[in-house]
């Protein structure tokens, strides 16, 4: 096997910014970046990646393949949190497992602008549509893991989930909302308006997701602490679920695209966990849920795994089979 790509993730400026940002915490240093000026760097991540993923829409023909690669994304979303779910609970209680299966069926934003960098740095660009798949996905996957709660949840059978409710909240979700906008937005502009604004959107990306990086490690850093007392089955699934969705969904992907960016974002979002969204909807519906074991495990172990360890892994495996 060729090594050469996970020596070149390894020593990527944006992850090492993120190893930073973990040994920051762990000597105990006053390094972090202000909650406003990362809400900040978070938007405008989101910002441009729908935005550039609009103006490369614009330049494609709707075709059955797209159409294809729409019902796979939703159909991942829809069966990672199906199998999960089963494997979680018996471990761990009905609340945990509802919870942590819906953060592992639906997507990490981060983790996808990480993979359109990744993709950057072998010379390949990102198509649009990828761009509404990664936003589509994020809603099965929190509807499915509740729908799971409320058939298995023994305890307090008299309790029922707002359905309606949660699939509003997923839409209306900040990341979700920004992401599609931009992405229609960047759809509507013609090539001449994005000109205008491309060194905000491309010029400065990189450096903005190394800053982001910083911070992500110094907040992975502090919930890895409590994150241990939970034993070693949380961490072990964290590590291994992922790897595994993420192989799998590699080669899978090959029945609806022969196209390695497309199918290398395949990968990435079967692989990634939600710690925005699913959080989000879970604090609202399912208050018994523990965040500090589904935070941890998607922050601190499954985040980093991947952009260390798996994505030059699902791109071997995307060239390969």
């Amino acid at each position: 096997m060729n090594f050469n790509l996970l020596i070149e993730n390894l020593t990527n400026p944006a992850l090492l910014f993120f190893v930073l940002g973990i040994i920051a915490v762990y000597v105990k240093s006053d390094l972090e970046i202000p909650n406003n000026s990362s809400k900040f760097i978070s938007l405008y991540l989101l910002f441009a990646i729908g935005f550039k993923g609009g103006q490369e829409l614009s330049h494609e023909t709707f075709t059955s393949e797209i159409g294809w690669c729409m019902i796979f994304g939703i159909c991942i979303s829809m069966l990672i949190p199906l199998y999960t779910f089963f494997i979680l609970k018996r471990k761990l209680s009905i609340y945990d497992a509802g919870a942590i299966a819906a953060a592992y069926g639906s997507v990490s934003a981060v983790t996808f602008v990480t993979a359109v960098s990744f993709l950057e740095s072998q010379q390949l660009a990102l198509h649009g549509h990828m761009v509404a798949i990664m936003a589509l996905m994020e809603s099965p996957a929190i509807i499915v893991g509740l729908v799971l709660l409320s058939l298995f949840n023994k305890e307090d059978a008299t309790s029922k989930i707002n359905i309606p409710a949660v699939i509003k909240h997923s839409v209306t979700n900040g990341s979700v909302l920004l992401i599609l906008g931009s992405l229609v937005i960047g759809f509507l502009a013609s090539t001449k308006q994005a000109e205008g604004i491309k060194p905000f959107t491309n010029d400065l990306f990189k450096g903005f997701l190394a800053i982001f990086l910083l911070d992500m490690g110094i907040t992975s850093g502090r919930k890895l602490k409590s994150f241990f007392s939970f034993g070693i089955f949380p961490f072990v699934f964290a590590a291994v679920i992922p790897l595994v969705n993420g192989c799998v969904f590699a080669i899978l992907s090959s029945l609806v695209t022969a196209d390695i960016t497309n199918r290398f974002v395949f990968a990435v979002l079967a692989a990634s966990a939600s710690y925005i969204a699913v959080p989000a909807a879970m604090k609202i519906t399912v208050p018994k849920a523990n965040p500090g074991l589904y935070l941890p495990m998607a922050l601190a172990v499954t985040f980093p795994i991947n952009i260390t360890i798996g994505m030059p892994l699902y791109f071997l495996i995307v060239q390969h089979f």
